[in-house]
Parts: C-alpha cells; sequence; structure tokens
C-alpha cells in the first residue's frame, strides 16, 4: 500500500464550554463536550522513495515547517524510527482545505489527527489509539479527542476523555468571516474562570429529561468572543431567533441544533448571504476509525 487517498478530517463542536479554574502554569481547566460531524478537510497521503515529508498544497498564512500535519508526521516518523531503527518512507500530503483558521472547529488538530491515524496504517507503525493520542497532545489539545473517535465528556485541558451519548441530529454552523485568535479570548479580563464543576451524569440527565432543542450549560467563552469580535455577535444574535444558538471553541463558528435535515434546510434557506453557513450531520464516530 502506497496510498492513502480521501481521508475524512471531521469538524468538532463544543455542545457546551466551560472554564473551571486555572492551573499554575496558566493553563485553563476545562469541561466540555465533543461532538464529531460530517462536514471537514481530507486529506491525501502518497509514499515517495526517500524519507521527506512534505506538503503539497499551498495554505495561505500557513508554513509547511509550521503545519500541525508536517509537525504530527514528523512526531510519528521519529518515533517509528525510535522502535525499529530506521526512518520509514517520507510522504506527500496533500490538504483539501474546507474548514476555515480560527473557527473553533478543531480544523488543524483533525488535520494532525487524521495525519497520525493514516501514517500509522501506511506505515505499519503499530502504535495503539492511546499511543498516537499521547503523541499527539503536545502538538494540541484536541488532537486527543479526534484520534478518541466518538463523542467525548472532556476534562482538564481537553485531554482527559470518556465517552458519552449525544442526540442524533443535524446542525447549522455559520462562518462569521472572521478569525478568532484563542489567545486573544483565554487571556481577557473578562473570561471567568469559576464555572462549577460538574458530572458526566449532569450532562447526560439533561439529555434524557430535556422536552426543547435547548443545550446543556453554556460557552463561557462566548460573551468575550462576542464583545472583542462584533461579526460572531450577530450570527449568535441571527441564528438565536428560533433556537438555541452559541459559539464552538474559542470561536467564531456558531452553531445550533435541530432535529432533521428538512429543519436544517429550512434556515439554511433563510441565512444572510455575507455568510457562509452550512449544515452537517452529528457523527457517532470518526470515519477511520477503524484503522486503529
Amino acid at each position: 500500500m502506497n496510498v492513502l487517498l480521501n481521508c475524512p478530517a471531521p469538524a468538532k463542536l463544543n455542545l457546551f464550554l466551560h472554564v473551571t479554574g486555572r492551573r499554575a502554569d496558566g493553563y485553563h481547566l476545562l469541561q466540555t463536550v465533543f461532538q464529531l460531524v460530517d462536514h471537514g478537510d481530507t486529506l491525501h497521503f502518497t509514499l515517495r522513495d526517500d524519507t521527506a515529508l512534505r506538503r503539497v498544497t499551498d495554505l495561505a498564512g500557513v508554513p509547511e515547517e509550521s503545519d500541525l500535519v508536517i509537525r504530527a508526521a514528523r512526531l510519528l516518523q521519529a518515533e517509528v524510527q525510535r522502535r525499529t531503527g530506521a526512518l520509514p518512507r517520507g510522504v506527500d500530503i496533500a490538504i483539501d482545505k474546507v474548514l476555515p483558521m480560527g473557527g473553533g472547529l478543531g480544523g488543524g488538530s483533525s488535520d494532525a489527527a487524521t495525519t497520525l491515524m493514516a501514517l500509522n496504517a501506511l506505515w505499519h507503525a503499530g502504535l495503539s489509539q492511546q499511543e498516537l493520542m499521547a503523541l499527539g497532545l503536545p502538538l494540541g489539545a484536541d488532537i486527543p479527542f479526534f484520534i478518541f473517535g466518538q463523542t467525548a465528556f472532556a476534562e482538564g485541558v481537553g485531554e482527559d476523555l470518556q465517552a458519552v451519548a449525544a442526540p442524533e441530529c443535524w446542525y447549522i454552523v455559520i462562518e462569521p468571516g472572521v478569525q478568532v485568535p484563542t489567545p486573544a479570548i483565554f487571556s481577557s479580563e473578562r473570561l471567568t474562570r469559576d464555572t462549577p464543576v460538574i458530572k458526566i451524569t449532569d450532562f447526560s440527565s439533561h439529555l434524557e429529561n430535556q422536552n426543547d432543542s435547548k443545550g446543556y450549560g453554556r460557552n463561557d467563552l462566548q460573551q468575550v468572543a462576542m464583545e472583542l469580535f462584533p461579526p460572531v455577535a450577530e450570527a449568535v444574535e441571527w441564528l438565536s431567533a428560533d433556537g438555541d444558538a452559541r459559539m464552538t471553541g474559542s470561536g467564531a463558528c456558531v452553531f445550533r441544533a435541530v432535529a432533521t435535515e428538512a429543519e436544517a434546510d429550512a434556515v439554511l434557506a433563510k441565512a444572510p448571504t455575507k455568510w457562509k453557513v452550512w449544515k452537517a450531520r452529528a457523527l457517532k464516530q470518526h470515519p477511520i476509525i477503524d484503522m486503529l
């Protein structure tokens, strides 16, 4: 096997995101539920005859050397060398980029996770799911979730994961056209960092007992992002007119759950043309989880 083509790197949504504290090293303590959706980037991997790792797609504003995809590939390549004594063959990596930067959808982390899973298979590296998750964590706190590959209740800085059930539904997602830098949100003096810690059963009980479409909890980062980036506030206000809309991650994208694809289509038909707006179905598991 010399190629792996059309490998999905799906987006994630944070169904809620609570900031419960801050560690001595400055990292924030979080609680969230990560939900995969069937919309995202697609990656293609082709083995080379040397040991070079190359991204063959130009991505505006993302130099190859700093791309999480290349950095993830290098980490795995070094681990294979450590285990076998030899470097595996190099790889050309092409990316069909769909997810926006600074959107809170985990695009870069998802691309890196797909890279680790695909190259683990292509190189016959033999790393377990847990080993790949640990390898990816230093690159980004969201990467382990994508390798975990199913709806997850997350704690810590996002790396402590437990599988959890979530609604089978559709989502409408608005890209407000701004890029929200995560440090700007987490460094804000306006950010609250004392939301009470919850249990995974609190989220599960809400899903079992709710009689409307209101989501659990809130996104503690949303108010800061709305103040700093008015297009985010505008998107939240518009999408909240008929339901419970909220921001994902540290922004900028805004989403709302609906029960059916027909409901999603009805919202899309009314959406202002100044935004990129799309629909996506909730995924129970990562499309390439069987590679592990």
